[in-house]
């Protein structure tokens, strides 16, 4: 890390209130050791209580939710205009497997937005929030990506508008160089006010393959990235690096990313 270039700096921020449904891009988050509150606080399940995703149905990434956490109030938004919102109900506990990574407990959430996600879906769909820390992140709360690694993916598939959106990442990062934050596993590194230890890379899955506006397929991007970087054990495809959080604090777009 002696050589860490000293001007990197935080170049977009994305979080969801409900795991799989479109992102929102805030100017500022406040990171916890349990991860990032306002971050993937429901997640959806099926009936049998297994986890449904943007992996499952694409399109739910069209539908927007927003979330009050001091007024315990939820609205989703569809693409037809309509909003459903209220006072969130807790009912029955539940745990969820998360790809056998983690059990995330929490309670089935009562009211109307279940009925109106599962008709969009074609499927029946329970709305779960999480109850345990942290929220409905996938293996750690805190994931990286630089703008430079995306470009350069563009660059070895000849395809232009992939974007960083697909890949829904925590923190990307500017002034890079192609796959740096690889390099970074095993080190504590500060994002503005908050300090962070990489742990490892992310393993994409087929989500990366959708446009991250409508959620249908449109690029194969797992390919893409396997032709030039290749696979890790277990045929997995990376892209981006694993957190955790070691210090909470706030991060801003356009804060300083530096060796802690």
């Amino acid at each position: 890390m002696d050589n860490f270039p000293a001007v990197r700096r935080v170049s977009g921020l994305s979080v969801t209130p409900v795991k799989g449904l479109a992102l929102h891009h805030p100017r500022e988050l406040r990171m916890t050791t349990a991860g990032v509150a306002e971050n993937r606080r429901f997640f959806l399940v099926d009936t049998r209580g297994r986890l449904v995703s943007g992996l499952h149905h694409g399109p739910l990434v069209s539908l927007r939710a927003d979330y009050d956490e001091t007024a315990e109030r939820l609205a989703i938004s569809f693409p037809d205009d309509r909003t459903i919102a209220g006072e969130v109900s807790l009912g029955e506990a539940v745990e969820t497997d998360f790809w056998r990574t983690r059990v995330v407990t929490g309670r089935l959430v009562e009211g109307p937005w279940a009925e109106a996600i599962s008709a969009f879906a074609g499927r029946e769909l329970r709305l779960v929030k999480a109850t345990s820390g942290g929220g409905g992140y996938d293996v750690q709360p805190v994931t990286l990506l630089s703008t430079a690694s995306v470009a350069e993916l563009e660059r070895r598939a000849g395809q232009g508008g992939i974007g960083a959106e697909r890949f829904r990442m925590l923190v990307e990062i500017d002034g890079c160089e192609p796959h740096e934050e690889d390099t970074w596993a095993g080190c504590d590194i500060r994002l503005g006010d908050a300090t962070v230890r990489v742990l490892g890379p992310v393993a994409r899955c087929a989500t990366t393959t959708r446009d991250p506006a409508t959620g249908i397929r449109d690029i194969d991007v797992l390919a893409a990235i396997r032709n030039y970087r290749g696979l890790r054990e277990r045929r997995r495809i990376d892209f981006g690096v694993y957190a955790e959080v070691r210090e909470p604090g706030a991060v801003r777009v356009g804060d300083p990313v530096e060796p802690a």
